[in-house]
């Protein structure tokens, strides 16, 4: 793969339509859809009647799940259709900032090609849960394994939408659930047409012979066998070379829309209160696992999908393993709970972490510890878009420098450091991870857009600080040693630029925590 002209961020994200999610967005050109008023009807009166089943649901099947608006929990169809126009703009845009030739090509028509998830197997015939593709997912809606989009745009701005999809088949669908079938494709998802997965390759090669495009493909995150062959295979023919195209989705995904934020906060607000429930009932002698199942049990029964993540549950020194994830030990009396959860809702995630006394009250060192924690992460939320706040590697260089002077302050820290550079190791030896991370579709979302990005309305990311003090350091008082404490909580920055804590429902204040078990 070429490495692509590196732009300024603000230009990316100018080429990209990222920006208009919050002003008058002018539709692009596009080829005349092919679905009705009546084709529409239709198919909502098949669902009702039970004269057909689509691959996921919708709002005539799951009432209690999709609005009539919606294509998911949340989004409607126009939505997506928005999505990938702006992104195809955006790379006919980006390749304009080259001048007359691009990839070798004076050709203005591009091309994208993205595949969705593979089922995965635990075993034998053993399917592990299914989850989209989440660039997929956010460019089509479409629930399905083993589809395609393909999209392009040609020289003067039209943009067309193809969608992939497995036909009908009544004995796999007998095993496996109803199939949308590229019958119903093109009413349910607001594409331009729709076609077998069988016939993607030839499609392909008539589009470009058509086009003479730029392919624009993701190689190394294709699940798709034949899709990857396929491309490779059109490579080698038109002499040119994939485009990698994960960084432009990222940088969309990265500025959430208004439909998005709601999304977000109802994630955060599930999760916020499973984690006051199972807070509250802790007590010693319960094991990790069963806090694990009450937190997942909690967040289905409002709704969420499953968890975001294999969840921390650690108590005591296993607090100290930052990614302790066996969840099988006892719970101790005098011992903190550190629990770090999220769950998925609509598609999006959320991520909290809070740390707790086993048996209700903190002990004088855990106290001494977590509220020392509970003020960092107060004023690290502060200091969001203010000096020494204006990306996610400045917060969590703040954080190191001023962690390092509250050591100091409680004596875990010499008190002969006055560097400022000095303090902030002091800091980041105590706290060995970053202290935020974009969040959306994924936990670690957008994980290719850098954390020195400026912070803009629009963003989510989690604020997480923490402690982690191994049971063998000789070098702090013995009374803090096996102790671990982190506070995270997730933050959106609305379209109005005003901070909020999407997590602020799930307690952290140390003697409202106490309260919880009285």
């Amino acid at each position: 793969m070429i490495a692509l002209k590196r732009l300024p961020r603000f230009c990316l994200l100018r080429a990209l339509g990222t920006k208009p999610k919050f002003s008058t967005y002018t539709a692009p050109r596009m080829c005349k859809s092919q679905i009705t008023a009546e084709e529409v009807r239709g198919v909502a009166d098949a669902l009702k009647n039970g004269l057909r089943a689509l691959g996921q649901p919708t709002s005539a099947t799951h009432p209690h799940l999709i609005r009539p608006n919606e294509l998911v929990p949340g989004v409607g169809q126009a939505e997506f259709q928005t999505r990938r126009s702006q992104l195809m703009q955006g790379l006919q845009a980006y390749a304009g900032s080259f001048g007359d030739e691009f990839n070798g090509r004076t050709s203005k028509s591009h091309m994208l090609v993205i595949g969705a998830a593979s089922k995965k197997y635990m075993s034998g015939k053993i399917p592990y849960v299914f989850r989209q593709s989440s660039d997929f997912y956010y460019l089509t809606g479409c629930l399905e394994p083993d589809s395609v989009l393909l999209l392009t745009i040609d020289d003067v701005g039209t943009v067309q939408s193809t969608l992939f999809m497995r036909p009908k088949d009544p004995h796999a669908e007998l095993w496996d659930g109803p199939r949308t079938g590229p019958d119903y494709a093109v009413q349910l998802f607001g594409v331009h047409e729709a076609h077998p997965i069988d016939n993607f390759q030839q499609t392909l090669a008539a589009r470009i012979a058509q086009l003479k495009p730029h392919l624009w493909f993701d190689l190394k995150q294709s699940e798709l066998p034949t899709v990857t062959d396929a491309m490779l295979q059109v490579c080698n023919n038109e002499r040119t070379q994939l485009l990698p195209v994960y960084t432009f989705v990222e940088n969309m995904r990265l500025i959430k829309s208004p439909a998005e934020m709601q999304l977000m906060r109802r994630t955060c607000s599930i999760a916020s209160h499973a984690f006051n429930e199972v807070m509250a009932e802790t007590r010693p002698g319960q094991s990790e696992h069963q806090l694990y199942a009450s937190i997942d049990f909690k967040c289905r029964m409002r709704s969420a999908s499953y968890l975001a993540y294999p969840p921390v549950v650690a108590a005591g020194k296993n607090a100290t393993v930052i990614h302790y994830v066996n969840n099988t030990q006892l719970l101790q009396p005098q011992e903190l709970l550190l629990m770090d959860a999220g769950c998925e809702y609509g598609g999006y995630t959320s991520d909290i972490t809070r740390t707790w006394p086993v048996s209700g009250q903190f002990t004088d060192p855990q106290r001494t510890l977590y509220d020392m924690m509970e003020q960092l992460q107060k004023e690290t939320i502060e200091l969001i878009m203010q000096p020494g706040g204006e990306t996610l590697d400045q917060m969590f260089e703040t954080t190191c420098y001023r962690l390092g002077k509250y050591l100091q302050e409680i004596g875990l820290v010499g008190k002969d450091l006055t560097d400022h550079k000095e303090l902030a190791t002091q800091g980041y030896k105590f706290c060995p991870h970053h202290v935020s991370h974009y969040l959306g579709m994924d936990v670690h979302d957008t994980p290719h857009v850098p954390r020195n990005t400026r912070l803009q309305p629009g963003m989510v990311f989690t604020v997480e600080p923490g402690i982690y003090i191994d049971e063998k350091r000789t070098d702090v008082p013995d009374e803090f040693r096996g102790i671990g404490i982190r506070i995270e909580d997730d933050i959106l920055i609305n379209e109005q630029g005003q901070i909020e804590v999407l997590t602020a429902g799930c307690v952290k204040e140390r003697r409202a925590l106490e309260d919880l078990f009285k």
